[in-house]
């Protein structure tokens, strides 16, 4: 089991540093958005680049963030129904939701989105917009990203076998939410540094 623990670890690294380097992809989406806003209204121009550009980086956000939001457990649940559960039983809904859901799927978008994208680069294709950029760098995201998924998901079936074997602690995947007295006291300290 340490070996396998040992690769979760390794994945929830990667996909916690992928996380934080794709969460710099908000900031550029939101300059050029308002760069491309102030151009089209001061000067009268544009460009389609300028859109498809939002559009990749947007794409990335998402594809290459949802490892990151399973990392720290915050999918959307039903918590009204599991939260009556005893711990264990919701370590068991959550193995099954991994192992007959979120693993089968991954792996086949997976199964069609590598075929897809290596046509889309192979074919060096261009977006049919007038000035529109490449589009492959978009379309291997899909891939990237659903990979990096189902290695959360092996991830976080590895964590939630340890916790059923009594190897790792539940803290290990949970959400690790700050109590009401906690952000009072990060609001306080942030107001005595302004």
């Amino acid at each position: 089991m340490s070996f396998f623990l040992s690769l979760s670890r390794f994945i929830d690294a990667l996909n916690e540093k992928i996380g934080n380097l794709v969460s710099w992809a908000l900031l550029a989406s939101v300059l050029i958005c308002t760069g491309n806003a102030l151009v089209r209204y001061a000067l009268n121009t544009s460009s389609n680049a300028w859109l498809e550009i939002q559009w990749y980086l947007f794409s990335a956000m998402f594809l290459l963030a949802t490892s990151y939001t399973l990392r720290k457990n915050e999918h959307v649940r039903i918590d009204v129904v599991a939260g009556r559960f005893s711990k264990r039983t919701q370590v068991v809904i959550d193995l099954f939701g991994f192992l007959f859901f979120l693993l089968p799927i991954t792996l086949i978008i997976l199964y069609y989105a590598i075929p897809y994208a290596t046509l889309a680069i192979q074919n060096q294709e261009m977006s049919s917009n007038a000035g529109g950029l490449i589009v492959w760098p978009a379309k291997i995201l899909i891939p990237i990203g659903f990979a990096q998924l189902a290695l959360q998901g092996i991830s976080e079936t590895i964590k939630r076998v340890g916790y059923l074997q009594g190897v790792v602690d539940a803290s290990a995947f949970e959400k690790q939410a700050a109590t009401p007295e906690e952000e009072i006291e990060a609001i306080k300290a942030a107001n005595k540094l302004n």
